[in-house]
């Protein structure tokens, strides 16, 4: 795992503050009055995605990162942090029907949608918006300032939120983070078969004695007899 330095850690906490804060004041317009005993835990849900090369911008050089992710219920914003300056993003995402992360969305185009947003260099992108049924997959990109296969390679966070009605109170919810890995297509390294939240273990290399070079402790030997 690559260490976050301490201010780029702050700074990330107060835009997903931000982000709830914004999410909450659109529940009302975003999100109707639901029942929730038939929905998963809101503040537990579970979300699966995963990163890619991805599609070249106008007029940009930056390299460009896709991400892909579902969660199993609605929602209405998420945060994506990195542990790598962002230098871009895109918006808004696709929110398709259906879910499907290894590779792109091939479900049908949903008139739910999201504005995503974030200080540039920084380490967050935040989206407020609404994917009203679980199992939508949404579909966007951001960009880097380094080579997608280059170490440290970028491995962003996901945190979701949702804010609904309960009983005429707007209530807010928070599942994550959730780990969507290191990028696909990349020819493995040393780091390879980690991820920020379940590292690799470091097996540290240690050198061993050679033999018959009287390298090696000596043997004590019986005193002679006189």
């Amino acid at each position: 795992m690559h260490a976050i330095n301490p201010a780029h850690r702050k700074q990330a906490t107060w835009w997903l503050v931000a982000l709830v804060g914004l999410t909450l004041a659109l529940a009302g317009l975003a999100v109707p009055a639901v029942s929730h005993a038939e929905e998963s835990n809101p503040n537990n849900y579970e979300c699966l995605g995963s990163i890619a090369p991805g599609k070249p911008e106008v007029g940009s050089e930056e390299q460009q990162v896709a991400y892909i992710f579902y969660c199993n219920g609605p929602i209405t914003g998420y945060q994506l942090q990195s542990q790598i300056p962002l230098t871009g993003v895109q918006s808004p995402p696709l929110v398709t029907a259906g879910a499907s992360v290894l590779g792109a969305a091939t479900g049908k185009p949903l008139s739910d949608t999201f504005s995503c947003s974030g200080e540039v260099p920084g380490y967050a992108v935040n989206c407020v918006g609404a994917a009203k049924t679980g199992y939508e997959t949404i579909t966007g990109q951001f960009a880097i300032g380094s080579k997608l296969c280059a170490e440290p390679r970028v491995d962003p966070l996901l945190t979701v939120t949702y804010a609904y009605l309960e009983k005429g109170v707007v209530t807010q919810a928070i599942s994550g983070p959730f780990d969507l890995g290191r990028p696909s297509g990349c020819p493995p390294s040393a780091l390879s078969g980690g991820t920020r939240l379940n590292p690799k273990p470091v097996t540290l290399k240690t050198k061993g004695k050679g033999k018959g070079k009287g390298k090696g402790k000596k043997q004590a030997t019986a005193p002679k007899k006189k």
